[in-house]
């Protein structure tokens, strides 16, 4: 009965975050962010990329984003007009591509995640997070109760009916239900493994307050 509470508790938790990675949409930045066309023509017409660079840290600086310092105050450092400049030219790489209209225009754009079918940001990261942290669990907790099950087939001895003979290997009646503890367990370690690795890999990202792209 435990084992049953667990795995559905498990399993909701499972369930509710990858609903919420999928059908939670993209937030947009706000306008004041977005490029001007005329911003982008001049860029675009732009062929000297010391000009382009130019522009860029002029358009960057008219942004209302401001860093804050140890003491409280708010100020515009050269570090963080350099990560804008990036965003922006971001924001230009992405215009010109068609396969990511969906995901043209998202705040904190990480990647897009073909599993949830669904652009991942600032809107849904959290749930994606989640998402990864509760497959992992969910595979461990299979593996782990699948596995004596695995173990036992292989070591439990039963005896000979005869008195003289030594014990036998125990071996299943049912070939197909040692078929499916057998892949049970291989599905479970392999995503595990997998799922290890990815939110590993996002647990580094939000402590360096990284993102993918």
């Amino acid at each position: 009965v435990a084992y049953l509470v667990v795995f559905h508790i498990l399993f909701v938790l499972f369930v509710w975050t990858y609903w919420k990675s999928v059908f939670t949409l993209p937030i947009p930045p706000g306008k004041k962010f977005h490029m001007s066309y005329a911003d982008q023509e001049r860029y675009e017409n732009e062929d000297r990329p010391e000009v382009q660079r130019q522009i860029l840290a002029e358009i960057a600086r008219k942004l209302p984003v401001y860093t804050r310092t140890g003491s409280g105050e708010t100020s515009k450092n050269q570090s963080f007009a350099l990560d804008l400049e990036l965003v922006m030219k971001y924001q230009l790489k992405i215009f010109h591509f068609s396969f990511l209209s969906f995901c043209r225009c998202v705040l904190k754009m990480d990647h897009h995640c073909p599993w949830v079918n669904n652009c991942i940001g600032f809107s849904n990261y959290k749930f994606f997070l989640l998402f990864l942290a509760y497959s992992l669990l969910y595979c461990l907790y299979i593996a782990a109760t699948v596995f004596k099950y695995f173990i036992k087939y292989w070591t439990v001895t039963r005896h000979s009916p005869e008195p003289w003979r030594s014990p036998e290997p125990a071996c299943l009646t049912n070939g197909r239900s040692k078929f499916h503890i057998l892949f049970l367990l291989f599905v479970a370690i392999m995503f595990f493994v997998s799922l290890m690795f990815l939110f590993g890999y996002h647990c580094w990202l939000v402590s360096r307050n990284r993102s993918t792209l």
